[in-house]
């Protein structure tokens, strides 16, 4: 048992020896390096899971690139993976036109309304308003993506787009819509923060200056905060840009925009097909493992993966680049 001791005056006058028990102390020290080696151990698996997925998708990949040309997969504009024999065309350029289709309108539906959101949680609502809507926005993240899909197919659709366009029953304008919807509250949520992270000091030099409370959020706050208010969008675009059970219900499973991509004409009020729902799609269906088809899904899961980890280093860069460091 470790032990020291301190002076204590016994009874005679003198100091006397009492010792302190410090037996604790060796147990303290084994529980932290215990939880400190079991949190190296969660981030160890944490990196080794991403590499397992990088090596993957890389392997597989390697084995559909064995035939077909990445040159004629990244530039081609036939997608026919799941034809047979020679009828097969691996060119990809439909599915990444209806994916940044959809990806594009949604983006045209949560950054407008997000960002108005945000401004309004961040610089005019008051705390109660504030208390009760941030978290109603919020509850849309957790609504699951499905039931967006279906909310596309059975009321945007109908109701929403057939009386004022002709589109089909799946189309890439109400896809891109509830994908919109869905993304909304991680603009507004991640916006919303980057405002409120704005010293004081800046809104009252501007009220001190005559500016009113418009002028000063849109002039004052929001450049200020410009740095994660436009990660927050490179965020919300990767997110659509990945999302698939959206586009897998609403969009449609044919890649329409084969043909539109040679002519220069997208009509995204018809079918058409993104790489995360051609994926859903060939996965339900009966594709043999080893064939073209199975290894053709490797190639368009590696583009995918190459896109949104390019706008999410593109999103970390201007976080960087354009982030006010204030006292």
């Amino acid at each position: 048992m470790a032990s020291t001791t301190v002076p204590q005056s016994g009874s005679s006058g003198g100091p006397a020896q009492a010792p302190l028990d410090l037996s604790g102390k060796r147990n303290r020290d084994i529980s932290e390096q215990l939880v400190k080696w079991f949190l190296i151990g969660c981030s160890m698996l944490t990196v080794a899971t991403t590499i397992g997925i990088i090596g993957i998708l890389l392997y597989e990949s390697f084995e559909f690139f064995r035939h077909v040309s990445i040159w004629k997969f990244l530039t081609g504009t036939t997608w026919t993976a799941l034809s047979r024999g020679d009828q097969q065309q691996f060119g990809v350029l439909p599915l990444v036109t209806g994916t940044l289709t959809t990806a594009f309108i949604s983006a045209l539906i949560s950054i407008p309304l997000g960002l108005s959101a945000a401004i309004y949680l961040s610089e005019y609502a008051g705390a109660r308003a504030r208390s009760i809507l941030k978290p109603v926005l919020e509850l849309l993240a957790g609504v699951p993506t499905i039931v967006y899909g279906f909310f596309a197919l059975t009321y945007i659709t109908p109701v929403l787009l057939k009386p004022w366009l002709k589109v089909g029953a799946f189309n890439g304008l109400s896809a891109g819509i509830a994908i919109g919807i869905m993304t909304l509250p991680m603009v507004a949520s991640l916006s919303e923060d980057a405002l409120r992270a704005v010293p004081r000091s800046l809104r009252e030099a501007a009220y001190g200056l005559g500016a009113t409370k418009f002028e000063t959020s849109v002039r004052v706050v929001v450049p200020a905060a410009i740095s994660g208010i436009i990660a927050s969008f490179i965020l919300a675009i990767s997110r659509a840009v990945g999302e698939t059970m959206i586009v897998a219900v609403a969009a449609g499973g044919s890649p329409a925009g084969q043909t539109a991509v040679s002519s220069g004409l997208f009509d995204f009020t018809q079918s058409m097909q993104t790489m995360t729902g051609f994926i859903a799609y060939t996965f339900s269906s009966d594709v043999a493992r080893g064939s073209s088809q199975f290894y053709s899904l490797f190639g368009v899961g590696l583009l995918l993966f190459v896109m949104t980890f390019l706008m999410n280093v593109v999103s970390q860069w201007v976080a960087r680049r354009y982030r006010e460091v204030y006292e």
